[in-house]
């Protein structure tokens, strides 16, 4: 089945990026500082790209109970960011993040 003038089919699918906003208030500094020594390894290998990331956040509109280090992740696909925080060979890794700071990642997509 073809759609419109663009003579595409409809079962092709382009790719879809999706983002996760991490937002980690840092109460352990050690364990940050040992997750930061193996985070790059781990994104890399689902193909995660850090967008961008502070040390410091501010709010310009509402407001959060806290903020922390903020992080912007882009993924290829809703698939790819549930592989990579699923992903049993990374959970120590995952553990340090969770033990560096009560945060949280949010997908966006």
């Amino acid at each position: 089945m073809k759609h419109g003038s663009q003579n595409r089919p409809l079962h092709r699918r382009k790719r879809i990026t999706v983002y996760a906003y991490v937002n980690l208030p840092i109460t352990n500094p050690d364990s940050f500082a040992a997750y930061r020594e193996k985070a790059g390894a781990a994104l890399a290998k689902h193909g995660v790209r850090v967008v961008t990331s502070s040390p410091q956040q501010r709010v310009i509109e509402g407001s959060r109970d806290e903020t922390g280090v903020g992080v912007i992740l882009e993924f290829d696909s809703t698939e790819a960011a549930l592989g990579w925080i699923n992903d049993e060979e990374l959970k120590e890794v995952h553990g340090l993040r969770q033990a560096a700071g009560n945060g949280a990642i949010t997908l966006l997509g």
